[in-house]
């Protein structure tokens, strides 16, 4: 499965390693993606999902079945 958060929509971003002397190489900044088993009470059942720490926050903040029903609203099947 891609590195892309399902809430979010983060993904890797392209950039320059720096070295002491300024040579410039490209590397991968990698978005922190973890893996959750969150309980949807609205449904009665867990939902596996792959976040970001911002996504977690968000669902924090928002509830998860606000984040669900937008999700949905884009198309997103859960």
């Amino acid at each position: 499965m891609a590195r892309v958060c399902q809430v979010t929509g983060k993904k890797p971003i392209v950039g320059n390693s720096v070295s002491h002397s300024n040579i410039k190489t490209k590397r991968r900044f990698l978005p922190n993606l973890q893996k959750k088993r969150l309980y949807f009470a609205e449904e009665d059942r867990w939902v596996t999902l792959k976040l970001s720490a911002d996504a977690l926050r968000t669902i924090n903040k928002n509830g998860l079945a606000t984040v669900i029903k937008g999700m949905r609203a884009e198309g997103i099947k859960i």
